[in-house]
């Protein structure tokens, strides 16, 4: 699918760039090059380092910001596959923040959309969030807006071969916004408890390997215009909580702004344009798209009550299999 395509990482140097990047330098041995775009020059050159990228020669490192349109349009050159990963994703910063969040999360995403046409890049994979879904704090209604952006980019393309898809998903265990990184810190400095926001609290979890699995799976089957969302247990936190000690004290101390009790990937408005599929959902646009359309025509519909729900969830982490994911973290 990949070998002798050239693929760009916007973010490449976060938790899931990095990750992504060493699995398809070593799943497809004849790729043409990987460039890595990010902000940080420090973090690259972090990454450089590390052992599974040192002397690569098929690695590239691009310094540039998604907000760069000109920057965009000199690293899109010659590209065939655009993984956007890069966003502002912090939900208190981007209360506070709000313009920064919008600047990089709504118009990063028109640069990178009107880039990819005009560089005739080929496919273009979005990562969404659950937080995108009927959103209650800025970072989700950012993300929901470049959803929506990449998903008509298919329309914007005109007589363009660009195709855009999206893929939303949940935590992701270990990632540097995930509470296990920060529970692991509270352990190791001898706290007295673990910090419960709510004990009804429900989240989607899934590994980071799952999430790229998820990416791939996506690339080799989309038409352009699907929203896949991948089918991953839920957990309840203080589930979470126990998983990484058994022994502390869980103390609730109150839902933060911006949170839910629980997330929701795919809404009841949202379910007359789902269709489901063995491991994945897929709600496809509002518009018509005759190529995805008929793609899909066969696939079963879901109820017209249907959400997708980490409170009303088929699947269901056990603590043991928490404590498992953790450990292979």
């Amino acid at each position: 699918m990949l070998n002798g395509k050239s693929v760009l990482v916007t973010g490449g140097t976060g938790s899931f760039g990095k990750k992504f990047i060493a699995t398809i330098l070593k799943r497809y041995p004849d790729l043409e090059r990987v460039i890595v775009l990010s902000r940080d020059e420090f973090k690259q050159f972090n990454m450089s380092n590390m052992p599974e990228f040192k002397d690569n020669k098929k690695l590239r490192f691009f310094i540039g910001d998604v907000r760069d349109r000109d920057r965009l349009y000199r690293a899109f050159d010659g590209v065939d596959v655009v993984i956007h990963a890069a966003a502002l994703k912090q939900v208190p910063s981007c209360e506070y923040n709000p313009f920064e969040a919008v600047k990089t999360n709504v118009l990063g995403a028109q640069n990178v959309i009107d880039a990819a046409i005009d560089r005739n890049v080929q496919k273009v994979i979005a990562l969404s969030t659950d937080k995108a879904c009927a959103p209650i704090n800025l970072y989700g209604a950012t993300k929901l807006c470049s959803d929506k952006l990449f998903i008509a980019g298919n329309v914007y393309a005109g007589f363009h071969d660009t195709r855009f898809s999206v893929v939303r998903y949940g935590n992701v265990a270990g990632s540097r916004g995930s509470v296990i990184p920060y529970f692991h810190e509270l352990i190791k400095s001898n706290t007295e408890y673990l910090p419960i926001t709510d004990e009804r609290m429900t989240r989607f979890w899934l590994r980071i390997e799952d999430a790229i699995e998820m990416v791939l799976m996506a690339l080799d089957v989309m038409h352009g215009g699907e929203l896949f969302v991948k089918k991953i247990p839920s957990m309840k936190i203080i589930d979470l909580a126990k998983a990484m000690s058994e022994n502390l004290v869980l103390k609730t101390v109150g839902i933060r702004p911006g949170e839910k009790i629980h997330e929701v990937m795919i809404t009841r408005e949202d379910a007359r344009n789902t269709i489901e599929l063995d491991k994945y959902y897929i709600v496809k646009p509002e518009f018509d798209i005759r190529h995805i359309n008929e793609k899909y025509i066969a696939a079963k519909s879901v109820e017209s009550n249907f959400e997708y729900n980490s409170g009303k969830n088929n699947s269901w982490l056990t603590i043991p299999d928490m404590k498992k994911m953790i450990n292979e973290l």
